[in-house]
């Protein structure tokens, strides 16, 4: 540990924080995904009252699990953890409300490099690999307010406004029920013809949990699948997944909700990375068939900077980010309120032979 600390400090670092905006050269292409390359970055808390009381070490080896005790037992000893802006010893004591800043050689997760939604704004692993991170760099739109969100690799419409003040309006009319939303599924077996509603409709609230209602209406059906014409009442967490689940025809790549019997089925078919690479151009688009830009063709030999005390790398992605991702067959078409309507062009999928 001793050498990664001082090969460490003979490091000349950039820190950046979140008023740093991502830059076109932030993002590498590979084989269809998009990273962000890594970068050094200074995240800030605040020492809760429950992590009170407890050592340095001891508060983010219980903590943030993400990393092994010795690397933070490094990471205080180097200065890559401080408290109150100075550097501390691996036995000192935090109190409430202190600020502790935490160093770090930061690797986003990867997206889909289609039009399969990244998260939406920055949150959680994300900051540059996001829909709005993804504008403002390599399309100069910026500010940016979503209006609302996909659930993680549905793809389609996503509205977003370029003032807080209509971002606003816009989330008060879907809040109060005025804005319609229409989705379109490809889904295991025949369809049945006529509306299936599924969920709680009338408005009433449920005694435990929150109500839910979507309508769904077949649009095709080629005797193995169909293309569902989905609308949500509601806007719950994969809601249109799991009532389609309910119906007896879950999504026909959707993993998490398939039944044993429709896992067989829909495996004999196209898989869902590759249906994601069919599903046609977009303004994220970086796939070589369809980049709507120089920059975001692969890029892949291009390389970053090892830092030798960072827990992922040589890594680009961080652990347990390198598995392969699914583009949903579940696409948002419409979206529509009392005076403004938006629409984007279905995928290729929605097409049945």
């Amino acid at each position: 540990m001793k050498r990664r600390r001082d090969e460490a400090a003979e490091m000349e670092i950039v820190w950046q924080t979140p008023a740093n905006p991502p830059e076109r050269w932030d993002y590498i292409f590979r084989n269809g995904k998009r990273y962000v390359r890594p970068y050094h970055f200074e995240f800030i808390s605040h020492v809760k009252n429950r992590w009170a009381g407890k050592t340095i070490v001891d508060l983010f080896t219980e903590e943030f699990k993400g990393r092994p005790h010795d690397y933070y037992v490094d990471a205080v000893e180097s200065g890559r953890i401080q408290v109150d802006g100075e550097i501390v010893p691996v036995s000192y004591i935090v109190q409430s409300s202190q600020k502790i800043s935490h160093f770090v050689h930061r690797h986003e997760p990867p997206v889909l490099a289609l039009d399969i939604e990244p998260s939406v704004h920055p949150c959680g692993q994300y900051r540059k690999n996001t829909v709005v991170g993804i504008l403002q760099a390599e399309h100069d739109l910026a500010p940016l307010f979503p209006i609302h969100r996909l659930d993680r690799l549905v793809s389609g419409l996503l509205i977003l406004a370029r003032s807080a003040s209509k971002a606003d309006s816009f989330r008060q009319q879907i809040e109060s029920g005025m804005v319609q939303k229409q989705y379109i599924a490809k889904v295991t077996g025949v369809f049945p013809d006529n509306e299936q509603v599924v969920g709680n409709c009338d408005g009433n609230s449920p005694s435990k949990g929150k109500s839910a209602c979507t309508k769904f209406t077949r649009i095709s059906t080629n005797g193995t699948h169909s293309i569902v014409l989905c609308r949500p009442i509601t806007g719950r967490t994969h809601q249109i997944r799991v009532h389609l689940q309910y119906t007896g025809h879950p999504i026909a790549n959707d993993m998490l909700y398939l039944s044993e019997f429709s896992v067989d089925r829909s495996t004999k078919g196209m898989s869902a990375d590759r249906a994601a690479a069919n599903s046609g151009p977009s303004l994220l688009s970086s796939s070589p068939k369809s980049c709507v830009d120089e920059h975001c063709k692969d890029n892949s030999a291009v390389d970053f900077r090892i830092d030798p005390m960072c827990t992922n790398c040589p890594n680009l992605a961080p652990k347990g980010y390198e598995a392969d991702q699914e583009g949903l067959w579940l696409h948002c078409v419409r979206y529509s309120g009392p005076d403004w309507v938006f629409e984007c062009p279905h995928p290729e999928w929605a097409t049945l032979e």
